[in-house]
């Protein structure tokens, strides 16, 4: 069989038989007598080196993880003992401005009063804006934007709702979406239609679910026919129909499906 050698290649000297090279433990590669001892050589040299440089900087190096130690520590420690001691202040402080909250929601005569009572406290205890301002980063402060946003849009001030809703953040399905349906709704109010359909379909998908779904879905489609986006509002009452039977919304749908059509 024919044979061919690189350009520059040296065929190696032989060697004695009986020698023997010395096999590496690990890899069962011979380090004496293969050019994979300069792999190895090299290696060596490499860790020497970095064994010099750690006892050169051990001082800086230590240093370091020291530092990121206590950040770690610090970090934990301070949202043991203090953000969570302020937070349950701030929850503790708002409870007078719930109550008002809850009041006007339910009152047929002095909404307004008790709106604007839940906004800027009252019997020595903060509002929502108070609480915003004095435990601003604690959860209860993102709640207050939620409470201040809707006291807001029942007080016809939609400009000041969309701003605190806006600054409000949840995972939870029902109350992220109520809070995109109520800036749908202020944008509604407000004239901007495109960016309350926006919205109304911003809390469709935040989360589907018996309570907003059809709601928004509801409401989006009205919006739509008004603004001519007729298919996207066959789409959206066809969804109500298809699987949000049981919901009041489910009760017209028919009607609002052929004025799509």
């Amino acid at each position: 069989m024919a044979t061919y050698n690189k350009r520059g290649y040296k065929a190696p000297k032989p060697s004695n038989e009986n020698e023997e090279g010395e096999f590496d433990q690990f890899t069962n590669v011979d380090v004496t007598n293969s050019a994979t001892a300069e792999v190895f050589n090299t290696l060596d040299d490499g860790a020497n080196k970095m064994e010099g440089w750690v006892t050169r900087n051990s001082k800086t190096i230590f240093g370091i993880v020291g530092a990121v130690a206590l950040i770690t520590l610090g970090y934990a420690g301070y949202g043991k003992f203090v953000v969570e001691p302020k937070n349950n202040d701030a929850a503790n402080e708002m409870f007078q401005a719930q109550t008002y909250y809850n009041n006007a929601v339910q009152s047929t005569t002095d909404k307004d009063n008790l709106y604007q009572l839940a906004l800027q406290g009252g019997e020595g205890k903060l509002g929502f804006l108070g609480i915003i301002r004095d435990y601003s980063g604690t959860d209860t402060a993102n709640l207050a934007h939620y409470y201040a946003g809707t006291s807001y849009l029942n007080q016809g001030e939609y400009t000041k709702a969309i701003e605190h809703l806006e600054k409000f953040s949840t995972t939870d399905a029902v109350i992220g979406a109520l809070a995109l349906g109520a800036i749908g709704d202020a944008f509604s109010e407000l004239g901007q239609k495109d960016e309350a359909l926006d919205y109304y379909n911003k809390a469709v998908s935040h989360g589907k679910n018996e309570l907003t779904s059809p709601r928004y879905l509801f409401k989006g489609g009205v919006i739509a026919l008004e603004i001519g986006k007729r298919q996207e509002a066959l789409k959206m009452f066809t969804e109500i129909k298809n699987n949000f039977q049981g919901s009041i919304e489910a009760g017209s749908i028919e009607g609002m499906i052929g004025l799509a059509q």
